[in-house]
């Protein structure tokens, strides 16, 4: 039996350890190597010749885009799947692009981490069925045709309310202040964040704050939107 040689790169040692473990009960899968960060990585694929690098999402000492980059600009054949609590629209965007073939959530079920794996030795494109569907679609075909985060903002059809509230999320408002502004009950600011968490494949507001701050486009909804009405 071919085994798919795979090099774990992730900065937490208990999880490396742990990750290391499970993988060597798979018969048909063999860790060729680990290490707690970056730096030495494009060494360990001239060395060890992985199929599949397993990279942790966030290193705390190293752009895990940028290790991304090199390995895919020095061994293009190679592999990569990043691992992450829960990525962003933007980091997927980001990842994709720069040629990632799949992403694990560090809260996957085993089976789903291995299945992961061996689709992705195989070929195929995988990502957690949270962050599948039409807007997931759509980032990996203009990632793939090479066209920036601008358009992929553009794709997601948010309403003016919906751009008001994600503007007050960002500069710290709960639901009843946000309610308060807008004139609006706290019931109908639930169901608008509920929908912007979902048109953008996210789980919280940090993370809705977050996005606000990387795209400028939100910061002129207060002032441009009226405030009567839904």
């Amino acid at each position: 039996m071919k085994k798919i040689h795979i090099l774990l790169i992730e900065d937490n040692r208990l999880l490396r350890d742990g990750i290391t473990a499970m993988l060597k009960k798979q018969p048909d899968m063999h860790v060729v190597g680990t290490a707690g960060n970056g730096e030495i990585i494009l060494n360990m694929i001239g060395e060890l010749k992985p199929d599949i690098i397993l990279l942790d999402l966030g290193l705390r000492n190293q752009n895990s885009l940028q290790v991304v980059k090199l390995s895919k600009q020095h061994y293009p054949t190679t592999k990569i799947i990043t691992m992450d609590l829960v990525p962003l629209q933007a980091d997927i965007f980001e990842f994709v692009q720069a040629g990632v073939s799949g992403f694990i959530l560090k809260d996957a079920n085993v089976a789903d981490f291995f299945k992961t794996i061996r689709s992705v030795y195989e070929g195929t494109d995988v990502l957690p069925s949270q962050l599948t569907g039409s807007l997931f679609s759509q980032i990996v075909e203009q990632a793939v045709n090479g066209a920036n985060q601008t358009v992929i903002d553009k794709s997601i059809r948010m309403t003016k309310r919906e751009r008001q509230v994600i503007e007050l999320i960002a500069d710290g408002l709960a639901n009843k202040e946000i309610a308060q502004k807008l004139h609006l009950s706290t019931y109908t600011v639930k169901s608008h964040v509920h929908n912007i968490l979902e048109k953008l494949t996210l789980n919280t507001r940090v993370q809705i704050a977050k996005h606000a701050h990387q795209n400028n486009s939100y910061k002129t909804a207060i002032e441009t939107t009226s405030l009567i009405g839904e």
